[in-house]
């Protein structure tokens, strides 16, 4: 009996000791936070800007119509090459070809009349001409006739002379006076006609410059029921079929689009940017591009061009074009030339393209998991204050504001406690952060949860446990 009681006394002892270890060491581990670490390490750092667009020719034109009427033919296909100012396409051009074809006789008709007046214009001053030297020999006769009569007059006064000879040399006197009379009067008419064909001369090429001015006008206006391409390119859209209707664009309406001609010696990739990542965007910038159509390639490119006005992300509208204000998510857009495009590239193809906007050669980094927001007043230990009514009149409003102050940091293991540290930070990578401030190279710092980042007070007790999480085997 006295055996059974001993051992009946010596496991309620045992049983006693072991609540008791238990307890103890219950409440030694109360307030103490398990948390996963990491080391502060050196290491090269890219940061990137990832987004997201399209491939486009840097340089492309859609060719309109510029008159109405019916396609009467296409001259090329999706895909050929053409040079600047090959002929690509004809709308029906029967009226426009009838009037260059009117004013073309109608010019014509101006420059032969021209030839002739110009060719009557030059006989009339060969005439003339040809009349003034006969006018001169003439003249010249009479001056001989005058002096062959005056000394027949005066030998005829004399009686020298018989009455019929001196009246032979008078008649022949004033038949050469008579004679250069009228060549003087035929001079002045000829010199009337001279000046009326002149005349004639200035209306007609007055008629040939109208003509002309009209030509051009009616050729220009032949011309645009002619497609030609502006420059060398490939024919990349042909959303029209020959004997379609088409029209050209008027103020408020937009014209048919005939086709689409695109340079594809220079091919970029035009992608949206995020607000808050486009101020890291600089021209010349280096990026990696890849092309969900060629898998497993990546290219190289440059910043070639950023865009200055925001885009609604949800309308793709123009910010500055929306009449509401809108506190949306907006885009930039940002051009990347491709160095060596491929030749399969295609306009249209989605793509993503990685800029690289900093590089820093063995940076001090920490996971961007690790960095973490407190309120200055959170990190001060608490101080006792008086309650109720004097509780509100002690509040300083600076302090407070003070204490509001937000602060960017991170929870560094010492001794067993996490301990905030402030830091300064640089560039960003992809899952790493530089630090400029703050921390020295092998700091232990806490890294996980996000829970316990988001909720671990200033000096907590810690304990580190970094074994990995379980893999859960994936359902059959």
């Amino acid at each position: 009996m006295k055996t059974k009681w001993k051992i009946v006394t010596t496991i309620g002892v045992v049983l006693v000791a072991a609540v008791g270890v238990y307890a103890s060491t219950v409440y030694s581990k109360r307030g103490v936070v398990t948390v996963q670490t990491g080391r502060v390490v050196r290491q090269d750092l890219t940061s990137l800007v990832t987004a997201s667009g399209e491939i486009k020719p840097k340089n492309y034109i859609n060719i309109g119509a510029n008159a109405m009427g019916d396609l009467t033919a296409i001259l090329v296909k999706e895909g050929d090459h053409v040079r600047k100012g090959q002929l690509l396409a004809r709308i029906e051009d029967v009226q426009p070809a009838a009037d260059v074809a009117a004013y073309q006789a109608s010019l014509s008709s101006a420059e032969a009349d021209a030839a002739a007046a110009e060719a009557g214009l030059k006989a009339a001053d060969d005439n003339i001409q040809t009349m003034r030297a006969a006018l001169d020999h003439d003249k010249a006769d009479l001056d001989r006739m005058k002096a062959d009569y005056d000394r027949s007059k005066q030998l005829f006064d004399e009686k020298l002379l018989a009455k019929q000879d001196y009246e032979l040399k008078r008649y022949t006197y004033e038949a050469q006076v008579a004679a250069i009379r009228q060549s003087e009067a035929k001079i002045t008419q000829s010199q009337a006609q001279r000046e009326q064909n002149a005349a004639q001369l200035a209306g007609t090429q007055k008629r040939i410059a109208v003509s002309r001015a009209n030509l051009a006008r009616f050729n220009d206006v032949l011309r645009k029921y002619d497609s030609y391409a502006p420059l060398d390119g490939e024919v990349t859209d042909l959303p029209v079929r020959a004997g379609e209707s088409v029209v050209p664009g008027l103020q408020n309406q937009t014209g048919t689009i005939i086709m689409t001609i695109a340079d594809m010696s220079l091919i970029t990739a035009e992608v949206k940017v995020d607000e808050t990542d486009i101020v890291n965007i600089h021209l010349g910038q280096v990026a990696d591009i890849t092309i969900d159509a060629i898998p497993n390639k990546t290219f190289k490119g440059h910043v070639t061009e950023i865009g200055d006005t925001a885009i609604l992300r949800s309308t793709g509208v123009a910010a500055s074009q929306s009449a509401i204000s809108s506190q949306e998510a907006k885009d930039f857009k940002v051009v990347v030339a491709m160095d060596n495009p491929p030749e399969e590239v295609r306009p249209g193809l989605s793509c993503t393209a990685k800029i690289t906007t900093a590089v820093r050669q063995t940076a001090l980094t920490i996971p961007i998991q690790a960095l973490t927001v407190r309120q200055k007043g959170d990190l001060e230990p608490a101080k006792p204050v008086a309650s109720g009514a004097a509780q509100a009149a002690t509040v300083d409003p600076a302090t407070a504001k003070a204490n509001k102050e937000e602060i960017q940091g991170v929870f560094v293991v010492n001794a067993g406690k996490a301990e905030f540290r402030k830091v300064d930070t640089g560039i960003t990578g992809a899952t790493d952060i530089e630090v400029v401030s703050g921390l020295k190279d092998g700091d232990q710092i806490v890294t996980g949860s996000y829970q316990v980042i988001r909720t671990i007070k200033n000096h907590s007790q810690v304990k580190v446990d970094n074994t990995p999480p379980p893999v859960t085997p994936a359902a059959s």
